[in-house]
């Protein structure tokens, strides 16, 4: 692996990512900041969450803005307000060194007509969620003309959000612009239709392999548990993490609101975060776990999207997740920032198979706990 600075990143930039415990590029960022900044064309990346992606995008974005411009000229559109946010607050980290470059970050859930003043401001780059920008570009409130760098993140999460139609617009507003970055975990046959009637002929292509993302900081356990045993199991664990704190995922909402009862009851400090969450409710619990009032958080998947929480300890899987590579998903959201980390699953006899699966899909080992 090369340095930042052979990949091409100017100190400054670098001494932004010092100050994060970036040191290392990751194997994405390897990969494609060299390609980004040099060709800048179109670059379809398939790389899962917790693979970097955000410096990936995000340094060779920077170092494409004119600052001296006042014309949005960078657009990244991600699935979530949660990644949408953090992504903002990555891109301010990164330029606490250098010149100023000014980042709108546009969602759902916030006030429409405080958005609408900030555009007013200079603003270099914008990263949205696509609703809300659609509904922001309807009002006048920003136009795309000037946009030369178009990222989606987690493309194939957008699409099966159900945002096509706005994609398509969004490519349609931008037509001037001089490369188009798509990252996305998995590649399905939607995105493809998306590639090739929105992308140039020959975009390039770049392929994380799955054994790579792997955070080596974390031990992967599992233990064998019947369904009515695992709430005990959750409890004898979480009365021995003293000041630790950690996310139990669960599969489903009905799932995560009674294990957040059974664990409320037996006095733990847990919050509960799931879709039917009004987004103020959302924001609440959010706040109480990062300020630290919360040890422990339980969540569904959909909801912990764009989790980024510093400092924890474990997560534990209540259920394996649906998609295996939401086990990356979760699992990434501990030991980060070179701190080592627990992931435990909790599963069925008969689920043994799927830790083998992991093992192998992933290049994991797990242990067994009892």
């Amino acid at each position: 692996m090369k340095t930042f600075k052979e990949l091409g990143i100017p100190s400054n930039l670098i001494q932004g990512l010092q100050e994060l415990g970036i040191i290392h590029p990751t194997e994405i960022q390897d990969k494609a900041i060299p390609f980004l900044l040099e060709n800048g064309g179109d670059l379809i990346a398939q790389a899962q969450t917790g693979t970097g992606k955000t410096a990936a995008f995000g340094l060779p974005l920077l170092m494409k803005v004119n600052p001296k411009s006042r014309e949005i000229q960078g657009l990244i559109v991600a699935p979530t307000r949660e990644l949408a946010k953090q992504i903002g607050k990555q891109l301010f980290r990164y330029t606490k060194f250098s010149e100023k470059i000014f980042v709108e970050v546009l969602c759902g859930g916030d006030d429409f007509d405080r958005q609408v003043s900030a555009l007013q401001r200079p603003t270099h780059i914008v990263v949205a969620t696509p609703g809300r920008l659609i509904d922001l570009i309807h009002k006048k409130a920003l136009t795309l003309v000037g946009v030369k760098h178009l990222v989606l993140d987690e493309a194939d999460e957008m699409l099966s959000m159900g945002f096509k139609k706005e994609l398509v617009k969004i490519f349609g507003l931008t037509r001037a612009r001089k490369s188009t970055w798509l990252f996305s975990a998995t590649i399905p046959d939607a995105i493809h239709g998306l590639i090739k009637d929105c992308m140039s002929g020959k975009p390039n292509l770049l392929k994380i392999d799955k054994a790579h993302v792997v955070n080596r900081d974390i031990d992967h356990q599992f233990a064998i548990c019947s369904r009515d045993d695992k709430s005990a199991f959750v409890a004898t664990f979480l009365k021995r993490q003293q000041d630790n704190r950690g996310v139990i995922f669960c599969r489903t909402k009905a799932g995560a609101i009674i294990l957040g009862k059974q664990l409320t009851t037996k006095g733990f400090p847990v919050d509960v975060l799931q879709g039917d969450l009004t987004q103020k409710e959302r924001d609440t619990v959010m706040r109480s776990f990062k300020k630290e009032r919360t040890q422990f958080l339980i969540a569904t998947d959909v909801a912990a999207r764009g989790i980024d929480v510093e400092g924890l300890s474990f997560v534990i899987h209540h259920q394996l997740p649906e998609q295996m590579e939401y086990y990356t998903h979760r699992s990434g959201r501990t030991a980060r920032a070179g701190k080592k980390g627990i992931s435990i699953a909790l599963i069925e006899p008969r689920e043994r198979p799927k830790i083998t699966k992991l093992e192998n899909d992933l290049g994991l080992t797990f242990s067994e706990v009892h």
